[in-house]
């Protein structure tokens, strides 16, 4: 992922399946579950993205 910061613009890779959050200015990769299926939250406060949470789980 390539940033310009003067311009505040960010070039990210269409190919790669990714989650992605803007906070302030600065781009963020969600992590992504470790073992095959899951989840991810993202909270909000006051109008921005405050924390996540990351949950997955095994099939047998």
């Amino acid at each position: 992922m390539k940033a310009n910061l003067e311009n505040m613009t960010a070039e990210i890779d269409l190919m790669k399946n990714a989650v992605y959050i803007v906070k302030d200015g600065h781009l963020v990769l969600v992590d992504t579950p470790t073992k095959g299926f899951g989840k991810q939250i993202i909270f909000w406060q006051a109008g921005k993205p405050s924390h996540y949470e990351l949950n997955y789980s095994i099939k047998l």
